[in-house]
């Protein structure tokens, strides 16, 4: 039970020397990848850059200890970052104690609420959120982000929520371009999208090692950082009205106590549950990932309580949301990350820089933190899975691009809300009209088949119909409406026999429908069977009497009720007619 809801009790019995060094080695990277991208999320969540330093120090002891993952790395992300912006703007003005206030509010809003959905092992509940929708708000939440920081680069003031808004806002400001500003910011800019995919490949061919090279680019980051800074000094660029970040209070991380105003509470606790939705589906997919590589198996419903344990861990300390990271999650696996005490490491890291390096970053231009941002987020815009959608499905498509167009248009809330509600009402939409085939045999096997698909054998006083859906009220009428649409077209009928072998549950509307089809049957001579019946829908068939009534029989397979009701034409018997080429009598 113990190591169950701490897994940390796995693990540490087996730590010796050189999963240590695995693991500093992989601190050590992660650390340096860190500092930067922790000031830049928290710039974007409107908070001082110091707070997502912050937000990566308890919060990785706290997933060391009841995370299950081996190489997920939690901290501050851009999504979670631009939706705390989004909760807690709407309830606080940037800048001031309160809207600090409400960021480690909702930070322990969705602490608890991942927590007890570990606990009751709710993780399922993660289902209502689809591929196609995940991926839409993550690729409209991109460009959000994006054209947000635009303004940093750019050295104006523009505001705005939505995207014609930040559009608008960006239009009219351009008059007022900081140039001064615009030299650090796009060179920056390009300087960072070079290293993610030049860097490497011009260290291998000064003969740098591949591992190294690739280690050494994800440190691009810090470069920028470094190199941006002495511009600053050696030009004195603040005269020249570049922004900069300031200062930075040193130290380890305050104690705070979220707010227990009822009136706050109730603002946040929906922005709260999405973002330990959108939070969890990322940091489990993540997770996943990287344990199927090393043939490691993660636990979703304690990593519920892992996150939930490192957003309680992050309020505490005067941090805001956070989830396991992407990047910086692939970069401590491919460092060499093998257990969570690496990210206990990283957490000790981050500290020794808020302790000691927070001075050496008062120059630090804040369009360099808005390059970093740009960078990031622009590689999760998924330019390829509206395509594919497009050409696979129509449905999955529309819920991809509703998605993304009122996350765009309306906000990041709306867009999560509008993405599940497509995909559910297309859910039920899809489940009210289930495929239902007329089958024939395979002639020479005992394979059913669509008779429009294949060459099969029918009989003119016999009639198959295969279910592919469980028989639920969503589709009951629906079928009830299809057999008798089936028997009216066809006056030879003697025998209808319904292929259940792909039903899984009957509910008492499916149940229904069953007993007004055998009805109704009976009524223009025609009795019901059923094929291929599973064990628990039986039980439950018996349990109702419906057997009872049943004009019919249940065969245990659909070429054994084929055999025996072929005989069955209802006419004196007769010396038996051979099918012909084309499967009928």
């Amino acid at each position: 039970m113990l190591q169950r809801y701490f897994p940390i009790l796995t693990w540490a019995r087996s730590y010796d020397r050189g999963i240590l060094t695995s693991d500093l080695m992989a601190a050590v990277i992660v650390t340096i990848m860190l500092i930067p991208q922790s000031l830049a999320y928290a710039m974007l969540a409107g908070l001082p850059p110091v707070v997502g330093l912050y937000a990566s120090i308890l919060p990785l002891f706290a997933y060391a200890v009841f995370g299950t993952s081996r190489t997920l790395a939690v901290g501050p992300v851009a999504v979670v970052s631009l939706m705390t912006a989004s909760a807690v703007g709407a309830v606080a003005a940037p800048g001031t104690a309160e809207y600090w206030e409400a960021a480690v509010t909702l930070a322990a809003l969705s602490g608890v609420m991942l927590a007890v959905l570990g606990l009751l092992r709710l993780g399922f509940l993660a289902n209502l959120l689809s591929h196609p929708v995940i991926s839409g708000f993550i690729s409209a939440s991109g460009i959000l982000i994006a054209t947000s920081q635009l303004k940093h680069i750019l050295g104006v003031k523009a505001g705005g929520e939505t995207w014609p808004e930040m559009l608008s806002g960006l239009a009219g400001a351009l008059d007022g371009t900081n140039l001064a500003t615009l030299a650090i910011g796009v060179p920056a800019t390009l300087f960072l999208f070079w290293v993610r995919k030049g860097l490497k490949p011009a260290l291998q061919r000064i003969g740098m090692p591949a591992r190294v090279a690739e280690m050494t680019a994800k440190a691009g980051p810090v470069a920028a950082v470094a190199v941006t800074i002495l511009a600053v000094i050696g030009f004195g660029l603040e005269e020249h009205g570049v922004s900069v970040v300031g200062a930075i209070p040193q130290g380890l991380p305050p104690f705070a106590l979220p707010s227990t105003e009822y009136a706050l509470i109730k603002a946040l606790w929906v922005p709260a549950l999405l973002i330990s939705v959108i939070g969890f589906v990322e940091s489990v997919s993540v997770a996943q990932t990287l344990a199927a590589k090393r043939r490691q198996r993660i636990a979703p419903d304690q990593e519920l309580i892992g996150l939930g344990a490192s957003n309680i861990a992050s309020a505490l300390s005067g941090g805001y949301p956070v989830t396991g990271g992407f990047a910086r999650s692939v970069v401590n696996f491919d460092a060499g990350a093998q257990t969570p005490a690496a990210g206990a490491f990283t957490a000790v890291g981050i500290a020794l820089a808020s302790l000691f390096l927070t001075p050496l970053l008062f120059h630090l231009p804040n369009a360099t933190l808005a390059a970093t941002i740009i960078v990031a987020v622009l590689s999760l815009v998924d330019f390829k899975t509206p395509r594919l959608l497009w050409a696979y499905s129509k449905g999955d498509f529309a819920a991809h691009a509703a998605t993304i167009a009122i996350t765009l248009l309306a906000g990041v809330e709306l867009g999560v809300i509008a993405g599940v509600a497509v995909g559910l009402l297309l859910y039920l939409w899809r489940a009210s009209r289930p495929h239902a085939a007329i089958v024939g045999r395979v002639p020479g096997t005992e394979h059913f088949r669509n008779v429009e698909r294949q060459k099969v054998l029918t009989l003119p006083h016999l009639l198959s119909i295969r279910i592919d859906e469980s028989l639920t009220y969503l589709n009951a009428r629906w079928l009830e409406e299809y057999v008798l649409e089936q028997v009216a077209d066809r006056p030879p009928l003697r025998h209808v026999v319904l292929m259940c072998s792909a039903v899984n549950a009957i509910d008492a509307s499916g149940l229904e429908s069953l007993e007004a089809i055998n009805h109704r049957l009976v009524d223009g001579g025609v009795k019901l069977h059923l094929s291929e019946v599973k064990g628990p829908v039986m039980d439950r068939l018996e349990r109702a009497h419906f057997l009872d009534d049943l004009s019919g029989r249940v065969f245990l397979s659909q070429d054994s009720a084929f055999a025996e009701l072929a005989l069955d034409t209802g006419e004196a018997p007769g010396p038996a007619d051979p099918f012909d080429a084309r499967g009928m009598i």
